[in-house]
């Protein structure tokens, strides 16, 4: 099992930045890959960005040139940056971690208690 703990979240005007903290613990494999993905209400959950043991990302559209996703292998820790934050970037943020198998293959797919993310305008 994989716990993933969050913090961060809060409630920021327009223009503003947030950071964002996702700590894992429990069964990690050596190769996974963690992120962000988002949920606003009457929406569906949204990838905003993911990144890889071996350092490759992926950004949602709608959050390149302001967000940034980062990590700390040694401490199982995923960042993201959030600035010029935008009122349609309120939603509920869920830290997700994926362990992979060397071949690609995932196995299991672990989710954080979620942390809301406020923008007024």
């Amino acid at each position: 099992q994989v716990q993933l703990v969050e913090s961060g979240g809060g409630l920021v005007q327009a223009g503003g930045s947030l950071r964002l903290s996702c700590a894992a613990s429990g069964t990690i494999f050596n190769i996974n890959r963690m992120g962000w993905r988002r949920q606003a209400p009457g929406k569906q959950r949204e990838l905003v960005a993911a990144i890889s043991t071996d350092g490759s990302i992926d950004y949602a559209d709608s959050v390149k040139g302001r967000f940034t996703i980062s990590r700390d292998n040694a401490k199982n820790t995923v960042y993201l940056q959030m600035n010029t934050l935008k009122p349609e970037d309120t939603a509920v943020y869920f830290c997700q971690l994926t362990n992979l198998l060397s071949n690609g293959i995932r196995r299991g797919d672990y989710w954080g208690q979620g942390t809301q993310v406020t923008v007024s305008s």
